[in-house]
């Protein structure tokens, strides 16, 4: 009996753990999902009826569509962590101006979770990991393993970063109030620097976006005003042949421009 109530206790206390998300990695909501199904059907239908018109051609197509599907997933994964990023830029202020008001830094962290759920409502990922390190802090886990974990688990190199500088400012006993004044500083400038590069490209990613979809537009241009001008692109392998060099072509030139409009700091 003994033996039983304790794996039955065991097994509760497995139920009561919780798994933190790992930020690389997305579970797809329902809607999610869908959009992104419907996104690839869209991109598989407008270059079936640009390249081929042909049914034929649709299971060749097809592994472009999931290619699409992961290329949305990650994403939304790219944005939920620059979102998150943005974030922990405005916890920094809120964490520095805690402890340099006498606070400790668990009593901070609790400053700062209100500070940010007033900003930014109790949805954000950064305000339930803060509300996450509250509890685990009620239950003796340290701040700066909370801090090193988050860092981890969101695979931001600026919570990392803080992380590291933190426990070791911990562990050497130093001024707390100085060094957190000085990292929230250089790490407030690099994420401010972020912003401001994704505002001054903004434009251009919208002139690539555009730029992307001039030669769908020619191409609807011409067959709507002469459509027989390009019948003989269709429906024979050399046509096949020429248009599905022009889809690579087009798809080269996609994806080196998304490339460069992206600018890592």
């Amino acid at each position: 009996k003994f033996y039983g109530k304790k794996k039955k206790r065991e097994r509760g206390n497995r139920k009561r753990t919780v798994v933190r998300p790992d930020y690389d990695r997305y579970r797809m909501s329902f809607a999610d999902k869908l959009g992104c199904a419907g996104r690839a059907v869209l991109l598989c239908g407008c270059l079936n009826y640009f390249c081929y018109r042909s049914v034929w051609a649709i299971p060749v197509l097809l592994p472009l569509g999931i290619y699409s599907i992961y290329l949305s997933r990650k994403t939304i994964i790219k944005k939920r962590k620059q979102q998150m990023n943005y974030q922990f830029g405005t916890a920094l202020q809120s964490l520095d101006t805690a402890v340099r008001a006498g606070y400790s830094m668990e009593n901070a962290v609790r400053e700062c979770r209100k500070d940010l759920q007033r900003i930014y409502g109790t949805d954000s990922d950064l305000v339930r990991e803060l509300s996450y390190m509250e509890a685990q802090m009620e239950v003796g886990i340290s701040v700066e393993a909370l801090f090193s974990d988050l860092g981890e688990r969101s695979h931001l190199e600026d919570i990392r970063n803080f992380g590291e500088v933190f426990a070791i400012a911990k562990r050497t006993g130093g001024n707390l109030a100085d060094i957190m004044e000085q990292t929230s500083q250089v790490l407030r400038e690099k994420i401010r620097v972020k912003q401001e590069i994704d505002v001054s490209i903004a434009g251009k990613k919208m002139e690539q976006t555009i730029m992307s979809l001039v030669p769908g537009a020619m191409i609807l241009y011409m067959q709507l005003s002469s459509g027989s001008f390009l019948d003989v692109l269709y429906h024979n392998a050399a046509g096949a042949a020429v248009m599905t060099g022009c889809r690579a072509v087009y798809l080269f030139g996609w994806q080196m421009g998304k490339k460069i409009v992206e600018i890592e700091v």
